[in-house]
C-alpha cells in the first residue's frame, strides 16, 4: 500500500518499570528478601531477552520521491516504482523483513525521517553536511548530474559557467546544497520537482536547469519537451545510499547486510540493468572505473567480512541457548565454506579495484574500431605501393607537386613510415586489450609450468600508463632464462600488478625512478622479482602490519589495505615469500620469490 502524504509516528517507549516495597523493620529480613528475589528476577528477565532467531519481524517504512523516475516514482496505476523500489523489495526479501514505502515530496521524506515517521531513505545522496543529521550506507549506485538547456542557448561545459544566469535546480536536493556552497543562491530558482524544473526551462522560464541526469533525459522523454537537450554531462557524480536517522545503526547494519546479499547472489545486476543499464552513461576512461569500482565495491567486502564474523557470534549465542550441539557444528561449517567463498571474492574484488570493473565491456568497445584498422591498414599500404610508380613518373616528368597539403618530395618518404606506425600501434592497441581481458577473467586457481619473465612483462603492459605518468625513470631487467616456476600465471601477475602500483603511488615526483628485475637464485633453487622504488618509504613501525588485511597508510588517498594482504595470500598459496625493505624518506624494495619444482633449498 502507498501513502502520497506522511501519516503517523512510530511509538516509543520510555516509561522504567519501578515496583515500590514497604519498608521493613529488620535488616535480616530485607537481607533474607533480597537474597530470596534475585534468582527469581534473574529468572524472569531471562524470560524478556530477545532470542534474535525468533523475533518477529517489524514493518519498516521506506521513503521516496513520488517523481524522480527512474530511480523512484508513482506508477500510471499509483503504485511504487522504479530502480531503488525494485533494490529495496530485494533487500527486503533475503533479510526476511516486511517494508511499507511511503512516496510524497521529497521535502516532506526529508523531514518525515527527521521526526520518526519514516524509518529508511532509499536513495539519498551522500555529503559530509547531511552526515550531521543522517548516516548513509555504502553507495548501491552513482548518480551523475547534468546542466540542461534549451536548444538555441549558448552551450556551457561546466557549472562554474553557469554564475550570472538564471538556474532552475531541485529544492533540497545535492545540487541546490552544491550550488548554494559554490555561492550561486541569489541565481537560483528552486522547483518542487526535477519535472517541475525541465517544464519551466522549456517554457523559457530561466536559462539552464541542473538536474540529476537519468531522470532528467527520462522526463524529457516522456514530458515531450522536444526543445531540451542535455548541455554537459556528468558535469558532477554523486554516491547513492541508503539513509537512516543518526543513530539507528541496526536497521543500516540490516538493509547493508541485505544489499551485499543482493550483490552477490545477481539480483543486484538485474535489477541495475532492468531500469539504469540502457541509459547509464558512458565510462570512458579507466581511471573513473577504479574510482567508482573502490567506492562501491571496498565498502561492500568490508561489510561482507564484518557480517560474517557478527553471524558467527550469533549463531553461537543461539547454539548455547538451545543446547543444540548439532546444529553448532553445522553452521560452524557452513561459516567456513563462507569464508573461504569471501576469500575468493576478495581476491576477485581486490582484482576489480587494480583494473576497474567494466574492463571486459571496455576492451570489446575498443577492438571493434581498432578490428577495422587492422583490416584497412593492410590495404591502404597496397594502395600506396601500386600507387608509387605512377606518382614517381609525375614527380620525375612535371617536378614537385602538392600533395595533401604537403609537398610530394617530403611525403614520399614519410608515407611508408605513417602506414607501418599506424599498423603497430593497432598491433599495440590490440595485445593491451587482450592483456587487460585476460587480466579480469576470473581464473579457476588451475596451475602449470609458467615464465616469470613473461608474467612480469604482460603486468607491466597492463600498468605501463601509470608508470608513464608518475615517472620519468623506469627501468625493467630481465634474466632472460629462468627456470619456470609452478604456479597459476594470472594470480601472479596480479601480484606484480599491485607491487608495481604501489612503487608508482609512493613516489613523491616524476624525478624519483622505479626499477624491476628478475635473477635466479641457483643455490637456493629460487626465481627472484625484485621492485625497488625511490619513494617515500614505510616508517619502521608500520613494517610487521604491510601484509594485515585493511591495514594501509593511504587511506585517505583512497587506499583500502587489500592489495598486499590478497598478494601475499596468492605467493604463500605458491609456496613463495613476499619480504620488504624500507625506512621512512629512503624508497622501499620488495623481493618477490618462488620455488623452483623438484629443488630443495639449501640448508
Amino acid at each position: 500500500m502507498v501513502h502520497h502524504a506522511l501519516t503517523g509516528k512510530k511509538q516509543r517507549f520510555g516509561k522504567s518499570f519501578r515496583p515500590r516495597f514497604p519498608q521493613l523493620r529488620s535488616g535480616i529480613t530485607l537481607l533474607a528478601l533480597f537474597l530470596l528475589l534475585v534468582p527469581l528476577c534473574l529468572a524472569a528477565f531471562a524470560e524478556f531477552i530477545p532470542d534474535p532467531a525468533h523475533q518477529a519481524p517489524a514493518t519498516v517504512v521506506v521513503g521516496g520521491d513520488r517523481a524522480y523516475p527512474p530511480y523512484e516514482f508513482i506508477d500510471r496505476d499509483g503504485n511504487p516504482a522504479g530502480y531503488n523500489v525494485d533494490l529495496t523489495r530485494a533487500i527486503a526479501e533475503v533479510m526476511g523483513m516486511k517494508v511499507r514505502f511511503v512516496f510524497g515530496n521529497w521535502s516532506e521524506m526529508r523531514a518525515g525521517l527527521q521526526n520518526g515517521s519514516i524509518d529508511i531513505l532509499q536513495g539519498l545522496s551522500y555529503s559530509a553536511q547531511r552526515l550531521n543529521s543522517v548516516e548513509f550506507s555504502p553507495p548501491h549506485t552513482i548518480v551523475h548530474h547534468a546542466i540542461f538547456a534549451r536548444r538555441d542557448a549558448k552551450p556551457v561545459k561546466s557549472l562554474e559557467e553557469l554564475r550570472g544566469r538564471k538556474v532552475l535546480v531541485f529544492q533540497a536536493g545535492i545540487m541546490h546544497e552544491r550550488l548554494k556552497q559554490m555561492g550561486f543562491e541569489k541565481d537560483l530558482v528552486l522547483t518542487p520537482t526535477p519535472a517541475e524544473a525541465l517544464r519551466l526551462l522549456a517554457s523559457g522560464q530561466g536559462d539552464y536547469a541542473v538536474v540529476a541526469q537519468l531522470p532528467g533525459i527520462y522526463l524529457i522523454r516522456e514530458l515531450r519537451l522536444t526543445n531540451l537537450v542535455p548541455v554537459a554531462k556528468a558535469v558532477v557524480s554523486e554516491q547513492y545510499c541508503y539513509a537512516v536517522e543518526r543513530g539507528d545503526k541496526e536497521l543500516l547494519a540490516r538493509f547493508n547486510e541485505g544489499l551485499a546479499i543482493v550483490i552477490k547472489t545477481g539480483q543486484y545486476a538485474q535489477i541495475y540493468n532492468r531500469w539504469l543499464g540502457v541509459n547509464d552513461p558512458p565510462r570512458v576512461t579507466r581511471e573513473l572505473a577504479l574510482r567508482y569500482g573502490a567506492m562501491v565495491l571496498v565498502p561492500l567486502l568490508i561489510i561482507l567480512a564484518v557480517t560474517v564474523l557478527w553471524s558467527k557470534t550469533l549463531h553461537k549465542r543461539v547454539a548455547e541457548r538451545t543446547t543444540a550441539l548439532a546444529q553448532e557444528v553445522a553452521e560452524r561449517n557452513k561459516a567456513l565454506e563462507e569464508l573461504k567463498r569471501h576469500q575468493d571474492k576478495l581476491i576477485q574484488a581486490d582484482k576489480m579495484t587494480s583494473l576497474g570493473t567494466l574492463v571486459s565491456g571496455v576492451a570489446h568497445e575498443i577492438n571493434n574500431p581498432n578490428g577495422l584498422l587492422l583490416l584497412d591498414i593492410p590495404v591502404l599500404k597496397r594502395v600506396h605501393d601500386d600507387a608509387e610508380e605512377i606518382l614517381e613518373a609525375h614527380y620525375r616528368e612535371q617536378g614537385d607537386f602538392m600533395l595533401g597539403g604537403v609537398p610530394y618530395s617530403e611525403m614520399r618518404d614519410e608515407i611508408p613510415r605513417i602506414l607501418d606506425e599506424m599498423q603497430d600501434g593497432a598491433q599495440r592497441i590490440k595485445r593491451i586489450v587482450n592483456d587487460l581481458k585476460d587480466f579480469a577473467r576470473k581464473d579457476m586457481g588451475q596451475k602449470s609450468l609458467i615464465d616469470l619473465d613473461a608474467v612480469a612483462r604482460t603486468a607491466l603492459r597492463l600498468v605501463d600508463p601509470t608508470i608513464r605518468s608518475s615517472t620519468d625513470h623506469f627501468q625493467a631487467v630481465f634474466h632472460g632464462s629462468l627456470p619456470q616456476i609452478s604456479g597459476n600465471g594470472q594470480r601472479i601477475e596480479q601480484v606484480i600488478v599491485n607491487l608495481v602500483l604501489n612503487a608508482c603511488q609512493a613516489l613523491p615526483n616524476r624525478e624519483c625512478g622505479v626499477f624491476l628485475g628478475t635473477s635466479y637464485d641457483a643455490e637456493r633453487g629460487q626465481v627472484l622479482l625484485q621492485v625497488t622504488d625511490q619513494g617515500v618509504g614505510v616508517a619502521q613501525e608500520h613494517l610487521p602490519y604491510l601484509l594485515d588485511p585493511f591495514f594501509t597508510t593511504k587511506r585517505e588517498s583512497g587506499g583500502t589495505g587489500l592489495g598486499l594482504s590478497v598478494s601475499a595470500g596468492i605467493v604463500k598459496e605458491h609456496g613463495g615469500a613476499l619480504q620488504f625493505q624500507s625506512n621512512a624518506g629512503a624508497g622501499t624494495t620488495v623481493t618477490l620469490s618462488f620455488p623452483v619444482p623438484d629443488r630443495s633449498p639449501s640448508t
